[in-house]
């Protein structure tokens, strides 16, 4: 993994070359390097990590994910905020078929840190609104699941948090 730093002033500089290159009639070389520099900048937003870890994730490969994720030695330095949110909702995620209490402190730190999509605050308060449930915190769940259903926007999860509702019924 290359640090967000490292990433920056490797685009800047290859963006400097590129332009450079270009005005010596090298146009072609100028071109390259500058969609290199575009390609690392898009790297510095979207951490190439976390993609491996959520393309195995979506495999419902849990051991995978954990391994690729264990590559982050230091989240708080090498990512950024939401980066960093996203790191931890995928902690939360492979914690919560192992352990719901890590799961649980998981979960509340990437919705401290923040998310970027709406149902991705969604799932991390509904697995949050079940470790709740499981711990008999009915009324901490119940705001929970309120607030899910508030930010899931298209209806992704909509027969979950019926489901769940209706669990909170019988408790």
């Amino acid at each position: 993994m290359i640090p967000k730093n490292i990433k920056l002033i490797a685009s800047i500089s290859l963006l400097g070359y590129g332009v450079y290159q270009i005005t010596e009639s090298y146009i072609g070389n100028g071109i390259f390097l500058i969609i290199l520099s575009i390609v690392l900048v898009v790297l510095y937003f979207k951490n190439e990590v976390l993609i491996f870890a959520f393309l195995s994730l979506r495999n419902q490969n849990f051991d995978r994910t954990e391994k690729i994720l264990k590559f982050i030695k230091y989240p708080k330095s090498s990512l950024v905020k939401k980066q960093q949110g996203f790191y931890y909702y995928l902690h939360g995620l492979i914690q919560s078929q192992k352990n719901l209490t890590i799961a649980e402190k998981h979960f509340r730190e990437s919705l401290k840190l923040g998310l970027s999509m709406s149902h991705d605050i969604a799932m991390a308060k509904l697995s949050l609104a079940g470790i709740m449930m499981q711990k008999r915190r009915k009324r901490e769940a119940q705001t929970l699941l309120t607030e899910a259903k508030n930010n899931d926007k298209h209806n992704m999860l909509t027969a979950q948090i019926k489901l769940m509702q209706e669990q909170m019924k019988r408790i």
